[in-house]
């Protein structure tokens, strides 16, 4: 697999996701670390579904439930950032991460609809 796919952009991502966790557990932050585990690492597990959608339908619905996971990761972050949870640098780094896989995803699905539409 190509190193700027979105399926392995996401895989490293989670895995970076997973090391924050780590962190967050250490200062006993368990309920944003399973918040952001579950949102951060559902981005990978959706896009991994897609490949084996039904249709073109269920691939861009699989790849907005990803897109959607990575807003809220996002929004967890700039949470965790605000108050002093994580650095600068930390949030940084992964919000870039982040809005890259995300606008991957739009990039996916906005080309998906628009071979849809002009098949109709």
């Amino acid at each position: 697999m190509r190193k700027n796919t979105v399926e392995e952009k996401s895989k490293c991502f989670a895995l970076k996701i997973i090391k924050l966790v780590q962190d967050l557990e250490s200062k006993n932050q368990y309920i944003l670390a399973k918040q952001i585990l579950r949102s951060g690492t559902s981005i990978g597990a959706n896009i991994a579904e897609s490949v084996y959608a039904a249709s073109k339908a269920d691939f861009v619905n699989k790849l907005s439930i990803a897109q959607k996971e990575a807003n809220e990761t996002e929004n967890w972050l700039s949470l965790l950032f605000k108050s002093g949870i994580i650095d600068e640098l930390t949030f940084k780094s992964l919000r870039n991460k982040c809005g890259k896989i995300r606008r991957m995803l739009i990039a996916s699905i906005t080309t998906v609809k628009s071979k849809m539409n002009g098949q109709k």
